[in-house]
């Protein structure tokens, strides 16, 4: 294996931080206090070409794929996951139409998404349908050249703002996970309503929205991939951007970490700078080895996702990833706040807010359970080995 970035990589790294410290580090508070999604990020993001990184070059963007999107990522997560998250959403309501779209879908979408004149939302979770993705209830009927799409979606990140959604629906209810279907749906189509912004724990930067479909009739040719094989669609695109959620819990670490450590060399306690105390020490010691573990096994998934290694063969790596950093995510958080004691618990500092972000990333595109679920299949059925 390699270990070592290709020059255009090293590029984007040192340009996504860049942008990361001088732009979103500033703001990040403010993002987080006032809870709106900050149109001066993503004009920043836009301006630098960021949000095109993982968008294939024959589609206007800079074709550096899943890595490339995951490294800029992990770099501004470090100081705003909410910001992070806005990266993210420039793959995940497009991959449905990069997975099932016509070629007129795919440049229209990814085209717009690589210059920032549109921006999408995935619409899958419902409320009674998070985890069990196969028991959703909105439905899509044909009736001639249209199909019409009725239900309600819950938790839709970027709802918005989105120009576009990406919706699961069922178009054979009794069929189960064999009757799903995906549709690309604009904004603005009558009977699609985006509800009220919902108030939650973190990430307030990105907003999540209701978002009903009231009989809202779509042309047949707004189908994604072919009729009742949706479920495929809809899997293929959480498995290719679980490494991009791991980087955002990479990153977050790493920015827990770096927070936690200078605050550490320079409080003192008992006569000498609280680093040095072993029980310190070896708290961030366990960090940062299960750091690195997941730095390798997050890069190792978006080089899996680029080769095109998403099927269910290969979908226990992609979960490892995600299990692991976003679950150390949380940990770093817990950890060095901990460290930081009744300062790490004041808004003053960025800590509680890394504790509180990082909570929403063991839910979001398959909780932790889901993760183990997929990992304990391969197990089972043979795909893990050593």
């Amino acid at each position: 294996m390699q270990f070592e970035f290709t020059p255009e990589q090293q590029e984007l790294v040192a340009l996504a931080r860049r942008i990361a410290r001088e732009q979103v580090a500033p703001r990040a508070a403010a993002i987080d206090e006032v809870g709106e999604y900050p149109e001066e990020i993503f004009r920043a993001f836009r301006d630098a070409g960021l949000l095109g990184v993982g968008v294939p070059e024959a589609y206007g963007g800079a074709g550096m794929g899943t890595l490339g999107l995951g490294l800029a990522v992990e770099q501004v997560a470090q100081y705003c996951c909410a910001s992070g998250l806005m990266l993210l959403l420039t793959k995940l309501p497009l991959m449905p139409i990069m997975l099932g779209g016509t070629e007129e879908q795919k440049r229209h979408y990814a085209g717009g998404t690589a210059d920032g004149s549109l921006r999408g939302a995935f619409c899958l979770s419902e409320p009674d349908a998070g985890s069990d993705a196969a028991n959703i209830q909105t439905r899509a009927v044909r009736k001639g050249d249209q199909y019409i799409i009725s239900g309600t979606k819950n938790w839709i990140s970027g709802a918005g703002q989105a120009d576009f959604f990406t919706v699961a629906t069922k178009t054979d209810p009794a069929a189960g996970a064999r009757g799903m279907s995906v549709f690309v749906v604009e904004r603005g189509t009558p009977g699609l309503t985006v509800g009220k912004k919902e108030r939650k724990m973190g990430v307030k930067g990105v907003p999540i929205h209701q978002v009903v479909f009231d009989e809202v009739a779509v042309p047949a040719s707004a189908m994604l991939g072919q009729e009742h094989q949706g479920f495929k669609v809809i899997m293929g695109t959480l498995n290719s951007v679980r490494p991009v959620v791991a980087a955002r819990g990479l990153g977050l670490a790493e920015g827990a970490m770096m927070y936690a450590l200078d605050y550490a060399r320079q409080r003192k306690t008992f006569g000498k700078p609280i680093i040095e105390h072993q029980g310190l020490q070896w708290m961030l010691a366990d960090l940062a080895v299960r750091l690195e573990g997941a730095r390798l096994l997050t890069y190792r998934a978006a080089i899996e996702v680029d080769q095109g290694h998403t099927g269910k063969a290969d979908a226990w790596k992609l979960s490892a990833a995600k299990l692991s950093a976003t679950d150390l995510a949380v940990q770093a958080a817990t950890d060095c706040l901990q460290i930081m004691g009744a300062a790490g618990y004041m808004q003053d500092y960025p800590m509680e807010r890394h504790y509180r972000d990082a909570k929403q990333l063991q839910i979001v595109e398959g909780t932790s359970q889901i993760q183990k679920n997929v990992i304990g299949r391969a197990l089972l059925e043979g795909d893990l080995h050593w």
